[in-house]
């Protein structure tokens, strides 16, 4: 979350309506170590497993117990860690380390917002790596500020790591776990000093966060559990919704701080988490073969091939041509170089910037194909994709979706942008139809989302507005002001 000022609508659509998805926010990792080890390597092949969680700053924290060493920047992990700057935070008795890749909104993508944020306090220097959103952090900023609080960044990670160093009488466990009863919202953190890593989860477990061990007895703790195997270490857990865990000289131990009420972010499976995860114990790809599996017999049609929009319709396009018996086929193809950072400064570039990233195959040519993607945000993308596929020869296009309209804004770490520039809270599902220009449009139901991922209750506030970690004092517009 970054705080007023927002960048204006225009601007936004400008520069960053280019995409039709929803972005995630971050990804974070921590290790620590009872062993000397090196931890800057480790910490930086965690977070480039992590890397799709967010692709627009990444940073690290590594301490050998006296030395405490940082570095932060804007760009991709490989862009930012070079080999000098990787020697420069090596330290050769490291024992506590964090890292964090970082998404953000137009408008808040700068420098001093970079992540792990580092303060001095009376309990020595601390380090924090957040994923989500405060959605009270607003409020509570503006109490400290009338305390005397200094804040030093626009976003609100820094309000929970204010409050923790402020409780002076407590030690750092009983801190976090204060701050973490004060700030409400959707998060994930790795917190660190130079003898201890922390991590804590809110208590509706709406951001993810997993631990797991090396052989040599480090212990890792990470967004998902691809940052885990990419250290070489086995998955123990999940953190537990409202659980804070740290590690330290005394092996791994656990508060549980508040209730369990989990509602887990439903776009985990649908989108974010890498194939290769399993969250709260449900394995993704799995899941979003059983999405496909929903959509075809919800919504069944008589076509050809069945082709995914690559990578993230992959799971269920391939869910929905076994449980349809229509052959599934790669009729799209992907430009592996055409990143997330190239800028299209207008429609026209916008519109070549598609044709970039995604060109259709000749397995659509002369044939009537369903196309699976896993949502649809303002429709713009969809549209082009609908049209590329047109004029490289496909006599229909049905397009189906392996999530509900998505009608609301989110307010716990996912920019899926003001809820008038959501195309299915403005328009039909029929209007959306010509709008992409499909011959038809289907979208999964929730109770779909629910039954093919399973496990416990879902967070489905992007689909029908119900909130279980609350929302925050502002209106729609204000909404675009508070993404990391």
């Amino acid at each position: 979350m970054t705080f007023p000022h927002a960048p204006s609508l225009a601007a936004l659509s400008e520069n960053d309506f280019g995409t039709d998805k929803p972005r995630e926010e971050c990804g974070v990792f921590g290790l620590y170590s009872p062993v000397p080890n090196d931890l800057a390597w480790l910490t930086y092949l965690g977070m480039f497993a992590l890397q799709h969680r967010g692709q627009e700053a990444a940073g690290m924290c590594v301490s050998d117990g006296e030395k405490f060493h940082v570095e932060k920047d804007l760009g991709l992990v490989t862009q930012v860690f070079d080999e000098r700057r990787l020697d420069s935070v090596r330290l050769p008795n490291a024992r506590v380390s964090i890292g964090h890749v970082r998404y953000s909104t137009t408008g808040s993508n700068l420098r001093f917002n970079a992540q792990p944020l580092t303060t001095r306090t009376n309990k020595g220097i601390l380090g924090m790596a957040h994923n989500g959103n405060f959605v009270n952090a607003l409020e509570v900023r503006a109490e400290m500020l009338g305390e005397g609080a200094l804040f030093q960044t626009t976003n609100d990670s820094e309000v929970m790591l204010n409050l923790i160093a402020r409780e002076s009488h407590m030690d750092l466990v009983e801190a976090t776990a204060g701050a973490m009863k004060r700030l409400k919202g959707g998060y994930a953190c790795v917190l660190m000093n130079r003898h201890a890593l922390i991590g804590f989860r809110d208590p509706h477990g709406v951001r993810p966060l997993v631990i797991g061990q090396r052989d040599d007895g480090a212990y890792a703790i990470a967004s998902e559990p691809c940052a885990l195997y990419a250290v070489g270490a086995k998955l123990l857990r999940d953190v537990q919704p409202g659980e804070l865990v740290w590690v330290d000289r005394g092996g791994l131990h656990s508060l549980m701080v508040e209730p369990r009420a989990p509602t887990p972010c439903a776009f985990e499976w649908i989108y974010f988490a890498r194939s290769d995860s399993q969250l709260d114990g449900i394995d993704t790809h799995a899941s979003r073969i059983r999405m496909g599996e929903r959509l075809a017999r919800e919504f069944p049609v008589d076509a050809d091939i069945v082709v995914p929009v690559p990578d993230s319709g992959i799971g269920a396009a391939i869910g929905y041509a076994r449980q349809s018996g229509i052959p599934f086929d790669y009729g799209l193809y992907k430009n592996p170089y055409a990143g997330r950072t190239f800028i299209a400064p207008t429609q026209e570039a916008r519109e070549l910037k598609v044709k970039m990233k995604l060109s259709p195959t000749s397995a659509v040519a002369g044939r009537r194909v369903i196309l699976v993607d896993d949502s649809i945000v303002r429709g713009t993308t969809s549209r082009q994709i609908v049209n590329l596929l047109r004029d490289a020869g496909a006599t229909e296009v049905h397009f189906r979706v392996s999530s509900p309209p998505i009608t609301h804004p989110c307010f716990y770490g996912i920019d899926t942008a003001a809820r008038k520039e959501l195309v299915a809270s403005t328009h039909t599902q029929e209007e959306i139809r010509q709008l992409i220009g499909a011959d038809t449009l289907a979208f999964i139901s929730e109770r779909g989302i629910r039954e093919a991922v399973g496990g416990p209750g879902l967070c489905l506030a992007c689909f029908n507005g119900e909130y279980p970690a609350g929302t925050p004092l502002l209106n729609d517009v204000d909404k675009l002001a508070l993404e990391v």
